[in-house]
């Protein structure tokens, strides 16, 4: 029986924006990856089916209860780790028998969970995290250890069915790979939204939402993605030859008809100049038009049937909008020293049109170098952090970032750089102001920004929308780039363009430092170095291969 099923469910919002339109399907018991290009409606299906929000029409059927984890994990610093494990009421009833008090109530708190302690304790080890951290507040902990902590609390509560919303967005690579331990040893139907190829790889079925549609194939996603690339081979055939049968036929039926006007003329001819008796060419001619008139609806059919197949297998071909990212050539010779980021013991020269990524655990600072890299003000500016407002990540005392060109790319984790007022033309034109407007829409169409979009306030943009004029104000900004400098890029991007952005950093000539906890995104760059900051030190490693 399926966990999940969607019946003919849509969803609209109160601009009248159309969210999901009757889609239908089902979710099984296992583990599901729901994939799908950024704006397919996957986030705001995971919320009707967690009934955060509720459908304009249609409904969902649960076989349990569900526990859903938000994109954006939202917390209260003061609030104790218990609470975000889910164990609070327990966990105080049971400290609250042992110390003496007998009240019933606090029974009934506790019910059969009598080892709820333990249970938190193994737990927070699956997070990464001491007995004690039990007895901490939410603050006290990352952010990538608080999304930990609250998957760790949703296996220990043992729902029937798990949501999770890009998980692994904010993770470093440590927490990752627990993450990844915990999905595979998990019980009860998951179904987890990601654009994170390695958690994709542990599912037993992949899902996609594709235009309304949703369509669930068995097994990971490397499997589906082999299995699509074929069928859509496949497809491409199949227009092909069906364009070249529609072809044939309109072109037998176009002889055919100029014969058949042919043979009507010469009847005609030889009726009116009487060269057979009357009766005889009326006859003819009669039977030549009931002949030419069976032969036309026949080729007809066959040409309307050819068009059918055609249209047929147009359908099954896709002709997604896709983002085209061409990135300028800002001619930064090869001997060109582009920046310096080092420790106290030893400094790395970026040179030329090199790619550096710059990893390490979450809270090490590299936001932090980055921006002091870039003259920018300090604060905590990754987004693992459990507020705005928290305590600055700390760098080593002899941790330094230089700059050595004048033009540079900057895309924060957090795109926050935009004036809300400002059109999406006028945001990107501030970048590129010598840009006739007309190459400038031109360009943003590549960015999937077309019409009358461009001419809407940022502030009423969504945040694909937001993360698209962001990347476009930063690599249409004239001149272009010499070093472009990318925090966790990939956080906000979906498969396909993510892979976009690849092919276009590899064929990039300027130089690229790159954030990232992706490790797969990274292996494919094949970055020229890659340095880790942990503990105030930076030290070059290997990245994994690609499997």
């Amino acid at each position: 029986m399926p966990a999940l099923t969607l019946d003919h469910l849509s969803f609209i919002w109160p601009d009248g924006s159309v969210a999901l339109s009757d889609v239908s399907g089902t979710f099984g018991d296992g583990r599901t990856g729901l994939v799908g290009r950024n704006g397919s409606g996957k986030s705001t299906l995971l919320r009707l089916a967690a009934g955060e929000l509720t459908p304009t029409s249609g409904h969902i059927v649960r076989t349990g209860d569900i526990a859903y984890l938000p994109q954006r994990l939202t917390l209260d610093v003061d609030r104790p780790v218990a609470e975000l494990l889910g164990i609070a009421r327990p966990l105080a009833a049971l400290r609250a028998i042992e110390s003496g008090d007998v009240d019933p109530a606090h029974f009934d708190a506790v019910g059969d969970d009598w080892d709820i302690e333990s249970r938190a304790h193994a737990a927070l080890a699956d997070a990464g995290l001491p007995p004690e951290a039990l007895d901490r507040t939410v603050g006290s902990l990352s952010g990538g250890e608080a999304v930990l902590v609250a998957i760790a609390g949703i296996r220990l509560r043992s729902a029937a069915i798990t949501l999770l919303d890009e998980p692994t967005n904010n993770l470093d690579r440590d927490a990752r790979l627990r993450l990844h331990d915990m999905v595979r040893g998990w019980r009860g139907a998951l179904v987890v939204v990601s654009h994170d190829l390695e958690l994709l790889e542990l599912m037993d079925d992949t899902a996609e939402l594709y235009r309304d549609e949703l369509s669930v194939f068995g097994g990971p996603y490397s499997a589906w993605r082999a299995w699509l690339d074929a069928e859509q081979e496949a497809a491409a055939q199949a227009e092909r030859d069906a364009d070249k049968a529609l072809r044939k036929e309109k072109r037998q039926r176009i002889e055919s008809e100029v014969k058949l006007a042919r043979r009507a003329r010469t009847a005609r001819k030889a009726e009116a100049e009487k060269r057979v008796p009357k009766i005889v060419s009326h006859g003819r001619r009669m039977a030549a038009e009931v002949s030419a008139g069976r032969l036309s609806t026949e080729m007809r059919e066959k040409e309307s049937a050819a068009r059918e197949a055609h249209e047929a297998a147009e359908r099954r071909l896709r002709d997604d909008d896709a983002v085209r990212i061409d990135l300028p050539d800002p001619g930064v010779a090869a001997g060109r020293r582009v920046a310096t980021i080092g420790d106290g013991e030893r400094s790395w020269v970026v040179q030329g049109p090199e790619r550096i990524a710059l990893t390490g655990p979450n809270g090490a600072g590299k936001s932090t170098l980055l921006r002091r890299l870039l003259g920018l003000p300090v604060a905590w500016c990754d987004e693992a952090a459990p507020t705005p407002d928290a305590e600055q990540a700390p760098l080593g005392a002899g941790l330094h970032a230089e700059l050595h060109v004048e033009h540079v790319g900057y895309l924060p984790q957090r795109v926050d750089g935009l004036v809300e007022e400002a059109s999406v033309l006028d945001a990107v034109r501030a970048a590129a102001p010598d840009t006739p407007d007309r190459e400038l829409r031109n360009r943003l169409a590549r960015f999937l920004l077309r019409g009358a979009t461009v001419e809407r306030p940022v502030r009423t943009l969504s945040g694909g929308e937001r993360f698209r004029v962001a990347l476009a104000r930063m690599l249409l900004a004239d001149p272009p780039p010499q070093l472009l400098v990318l925090d966790e890029p990939t956080n906000n991007l979906d498969i396909d363009t993510a892979e976009q952005l690849l092919d276009a950093l590899r064929a990039y000539r300027g130089a690229v430092l790159i954030v990232s906890h992706d490790e797969s995104f990274l292996a494919r760059l094949a970055p020229d170095a890659v340095l880790e900051l942990r503990d105030g030190r930076l030290s070059e490693r290997e990245l994994a291969p690609v499997a």
